[in-house]
């Protein structure tokens, strides 16, 4: 049976961090799950809760990367990539945003051999999605317009958390972004190696910043950044 990596960055997400674990777990797809945990120097309890989750499911394969200093979602990214095992790799996010029952959903357009790369858009679809920003929308529609123009994909949703890749992919990419540009790289170098991308709909519920949610507009000028950078110098 083939194995699935879920790569799971993890910065402060003591409170949901057990929870996604468990809805990974939970799960049925038809690969073996390999699960790494990336815990980019946390500063609240994550260390512990990832300490119990382990345990509580000794049969689970499940890998723990600890950072010693804060580096960012890239550079959690290129260490869990690095330690994958699948045949496929899938990133999660630690908190609920994002919910692994879209799965089967991500997974079909490769399983099925259509597909080196899948995105999951939470503007396609008819899934059911949290109401919330405004304006992040707004700034989400201009990071994918602008990753469009420049990578030639019509994608809907860039920033999407939700990306699966096939083993071949990820070993033709470097990752140079440690922080959140990494999401725009990734794009830009699966468009320029010509793999085939399938974008499906997923679910969403989003969080505010109360809740722990932690992008900002500053983050989204640093991806328009990024863009340039891999269009016009790398």
């Amino acid at each position: 049976m083939k194995t699935l990596s879920i790569v799971i960055p993890v910065y402060n997400e003591a409170a949901t961090l057990k929870t996604c674990v468990e809805r990974v777990l939970a799960v049925d797809v038809p690969l073996t799950k390999d699960i790494i945990i990336v815990n980019d120097a946390s500063t609240d309890h994550t260390a512990s809760v990832i300490e119990t989750t382990v345990a509580e499911h000794p049969d689970a394969a499940i890998q723990v990367i600890t950072h010693t200093r804060n580096q960012g979602k890239g550079a959690a990214l290129r260490d869990g990539f690095a330690r994958s095992r699948g045949d496929i790799v899938l990133v999660q996010d630690a908190d609920l945003e994002y919910n692994p029952v879209d799965y089967p959903r991500l997974l079909k357009p490769i399983l099925d051999g259509r597909a080196d790369v899948v995105y999951g858009s939470r503007f396609v679809g008819s899934e059911e999605k949290r109401v919330l920003f405004y304006w992040h929308y707004v700034g989400n529609r201009i990071v994918t317009t602008l990753s469009n123009m420049c990578t030639n994909l019509n994608l809907t949703d860039v920033e999407s958390c939700y990306k699966v890749f096939r083993r071949e992919v990820l070993q033709r990419i470097i990752i140079k972004s440690d922080r959140f540009g990494v999401e725009p790289e990734l794009t830009a170098k699966v468009a320029r190696a010509g793999w085939r991308v399938y974008e499906v709909g997923i679910s969403y519920s989003g969080r505010t910043y109360t809740e722990g949610k932690k992008i900002t507009w500053k983050d989204g000028l640093a991806a328009l950044a990024t863009i340039l950078r891999f269009r016009l110098f790398d």
